[in-house]
């Protein structure tokens, strides 16, 4: 698959589906992005990783577990998160539903909203899948 294609293909599902899939988090539209994948975990956080997305945007799996090393090598030298996390039982950033959201919810540094322009979530998943399908699992 060319680097335009998946990039349109992703481009186009990314930022719904990481909600859409999961039926806790339909009512969500926030985020936070995550740096390390190795945190604790809580039945209270939905958590994608960039391999998760890429296989469930994108149908796409790393070759060799060095492929997708190099899918989360190519985001922390990036300064990219490597994965995000929504809360599965309130909205986070609008807790009664009052539709306000903070307007610092889209420049990648804390809660990001889907609706609100941020493509973090989409270019954490892009840039995995990139470097991971660059990767030759042969040599």
């Amino acid at each position: 698959m060319t680097t335009l294609r998946r990039r349109v293909l992703v481009g186009t599902a990314a930022a719904g589906a990481l909600v859409l899939g999961a039926a806790p988090a339909m009512a969500h539209h926030c985020y936070v992005p995550m740096y390390s994948l190795s945190g604790p975990s809580s039945p209270n956080w939905l958590v994608f990783s960039a391999e998760a997305g890429a296989a469930e945007l994108a149908g796409f799996e790393a070759a060799c577990p060095e492929a997708s090393d190099a899918g989360y090598d190519a985001l922390r030298a990036a300064g990219m998160p490597v994965g995000i996390k929504i809360f599965a039982k309130m909205t986070i950033g609008d807790p009664k539903e009052t539709g306000r959201t903070n307007p610092n919810g889209a420049n990648g540094k804390g809660l990001e909203y889907f609706g609100a322009g941020s493509t973090l979530a989409e270019d954490m998943v892009m840039t995995w899948i990139d470097a991971a399908a660059a990767y030759d699992c042969t040599g």
